[in-house]
């Protein structure tokens, strides 16, 4: 019985959302990938998809199994790929998730000295602001930055994420310093995704209401609105540092800050099957970054 050959199928037919199109893929009739399925679920005693006239849906227990087959398969493909290499070399395609301003500002500058280290991987790299599905979309690894403490995927810690509260010289001349974290309400606040601000400060954990006359779901669109005076945002060092070292924004209420567990995180869906690509850019990632990253050098934090 051919037990691989119907992981590829089933692997084929999630990814295609068709049997029809898995089977054009791998030559085979749409009745053969049919029974295929079929008969990998016998074999498990589970159903994997669920089945209508116009779509294929994952059951529970068929997402649980695509996500370890998908990780199995490329372990395979990894594998092959090492014996005929020769010498194990770094290969292949490594499809990257970043959110966009990180991405543009702190992966791609330093791609050119990864792929020419690594002269026989191709890396795709896709920015975008929205939490991608790892396995289901497809990527290799993905970028984030957040608290994943309880996160189902293998997380690596590339580097810390410090956020400070700033505005612009020319904003606070107009509307006044903060001196406390209750006059923030009474500032013009620049909403990123949030209605809340989490904060840290002197009392212990703090909630302060967002509630400007932007809101946008670009991270981009914050930092040039707060770049032009328009009021007070929660930035990230690694997006304002320079900024920050210039006088072109002034840190307010630097006593309130993020919780620490928040960083910046390398995620990927196994580290039993981790490909040598993978490994070979997070651990390029966290030396290039490390526990005190260059955006945060000369900064008070």
């Amino acid at each position: 019985m051919d037990r691989f050959g119907d992981l590829d199928v089933f692997a084929h037919v999630v990814t295609a959302k068709s049997m029809s199109a898995a089977g054009r893929q791998l030559n085979l009739s749409p009745a053969v990938i049919s029974k295929r399925i079929r008969r990998l679920e016998e074999r498990l005693g589970v159903r994997l998809l669920q089945r209508t006239t116009r779509q294929l849906a994952l059951t529970e227990a068929g997402q649980g199994f695509y996500e370890r087959v998908v990780s199995i398969l490329s372990s395979i493909e990894e594998a092959e790929a090492w014996v005929a290499s020769g010498a194990g070399q770094v290969r292949g395609t490594l499809r990257v998730s970043a959110p966009t301003s990180f991405g543009r500002m702190h992966v791609a500058p330093h791609l050119k000295r990864f792929l020419d280290d690594n002269p026989l991987v191709t890396v795709e790299l896709v920015l975008s602001d929205a939490f991608v599905d790892v396995v289901g979309e497809g990527f290799d690894l993905a970028i984030r930055i957040a608290d994943l403490q309880d996160s189902s995927l293998v997380a690596k810690r590339l580097a810390p994420n410090h956020r400070v509260l700033c505005a612009t010289p020319g904003y606070l001349a107009a509307h006044g310093v903060p001196a406390e974290i209750g006059d923030l309400p009474r500032h013009t606040l620049i909403a990123h995704n949030a209605d809340h601000w989490r904060l840290d400060g002197p009392e212990g954990p703090v909630s302060v209401r967002v509630n400007g006359p932007l809101r946008t779901n670009s991270s981009e669109v914050v930092r040039e609105a707060l770049l032009a005076g328009v009021g007070v945002a929660l930035r990230s060092t690694w997006d304002v540092g320079p900024e920050l070292k210039s006088g072109a924004l002034q840190p307010v209420l630097p006593a309130y800050a993020v919780g620490s567990r928040v960083a910046v995180y390398a995620v990927y869906p196994s580290r039993r099957h981790m490909e040598q690509k993978v490994r070979a850019f997070v651990d390029y990632l966290g030396d290039l970054y490390g526990a005190t990253p260059y955006w945060d050098a000369g900064l008070a934090l």
